[in-house]
């Protein structure tokens, strides 16, 4: 049985999940588990996947970095699916791991992933760090404070915190912050 996963990491990207869907379905996927979450945070549904899949199933998704996050979550997932005498394929690579080749392929592909991950951030980490010795770089203003003055006027006007949260598009934490200055 051929089982998908997609993956966003907001729910701002629905026509990348809707993109991920359609492929997956297109090459047959029976079964269908996707998700709008960061890959830093929990993922019910990659979870519900692995448990899922059963022998000689095979877990397809697009792409490598729709799945795991690093090399260590890489070779951890791929690790619990050859337990189960499950494959992956990622139709981004035209990789399986049923094959010898495939194995090989996602280890050496995953590795470089990775590599080009590390050295994007710590190009980013020298850019800031030169950015802020120049006197360039601020950081983002916090969203809180900007608004502090909405959320005084709600709260005045009898506005639960968690009404003025939602409607400000902040934390409820946030909103009591404010509310103690």
């Amino acid at each position: 049985m051929l089982i998908g996963y997609a993956r966003t990491s907001t729910i701002d990207q629905e026509a990348g999940l809707e993109a991920q869907e359609r492929d997956l379905k297109a090459i047959g996927v029976e079964k269908l588990f996707s998700e709008q979450v960061s890959s830093v945070a929990e993922r019910a549904q990659l979870e519900a996947a692995l448990d899922f899949c059963r022998a000689r199933d095979a877990l397809v998704v697009t792409r490598l970095d729709r799945l795991a996050r690093s090399i260590r979550d890489l070779c951890s997932i791929v690790d619990r699916l050859e337990a189960k005498g499950v494959s992956l394929r990622i139709l981004g690579m035209g990789l399986d791991t049923a094959t010898a080749n495939g194995r090989l392929m996602l280890n050496v592909l995953g590795s470089v992933a990775q590599f080009e991950r590390e050295v994007m951030l710590e190009r980013q980490r020298e850019g800031i760090a030169k950015a802020k010795a120049e006197g360039k770089f601020k950081g983002r203003a916090p969203t809180a404070r900007r608004k502090a003055e909405e959320v005084r006027a709600m709260a005045t006007a009898g506005m639960t915190r968690q009404v003025i949260a939602g409607k400000l598009g902040m934390s409820e934490r946030s909103v009591y912050r404010v509310l103690a200055d």
